[in-house]
């Protein structure tokens, strides 16, 4: 009986050490998102129209409030007119901008990271910069590299790369290695990039 339960125990190590080993080896793997802000955009602006229903409901009793009197038709048509505006202007943002992100991992400590970031004129506008503003924009954005190589370690569920400037970013690795999600910054909600090959 015990020397069963031995042997179990030493399958069942054996077996929990080659799934380790297989996690961790990226060699050959791939990871994309076609547009990781849609998906931040879209993660914030999940419950939009709720809160927009209840800041018009409160902007329109604090209105009444501070007048004395209910507001008119008129008022209240400006008032919509307003806020269709600004959800016009931010769906133009959602549309118009892109962020697209994959990481091909060439072998077991070299990789590559490959961006192609995309605003239009309209998202730009929306985000109320002027015309000299977004020509700046542009011109920066269209020297910036899309593709970066660096090198990696990973360490359990992280992975830890360091670029040619010797700047490190983590990336954590999902269990059965199909995704790994990463911050564009401390503040932000992570992204997820799908694992293609």
């Amino acid at each position: 009986m015990k020397r069963q339960f031995l042997t179990l125990l030493a399958m069942l190590l054996l077996s929990g050490l080659l799934t380790a080993n297989a996690q961790t080896n990226m060699a050959g793997r791939t990871y994309h998102n076609p547009n990781i802000i849609a998906d931040m955009m879209n993660d914030a602006t999940k419950d939009l129209d709720k809160k927009v229903a209840e800041a018009r409901t409160k902007g329109i009793a604090e209105a009444e409030k501070k007048k004395g009197r209910k507001l008119t038709g008129e008022e209240i048509a400006k008032l919509d007119a307003e806020i269709k505006k600004k959800m016009a202007e931010l769906e133009a943002m959602k549309k118009g901008m892109k962020l697209a992100i994959t990481i091909e991992f060439k072998d077991d400590k070299n990789l590559v990271m490959k961006q192609d970031t995309k605003i239009s004129d309209e998202a730009l506008k929306a985000a109320g910069y002027g015309w000299l503003k977004r020509k700046a924009m542009k011109a920066a954005l269209a020297v910036v590299p899309k593709s970066h190589k660096g090198t990696y370690v990973v360490k359990g569920n992280m992975i830890i790369m360091t670029d040619t400037d010797n700047d490190k970013d983590t990336l954590n690795i999902s269990q059965d290695g199909k995704y790994i999600k990463g911050k564009l910054d401390k503040k932000d909600k992570p992204f997820k990039l799908l694992r293609i090959k």
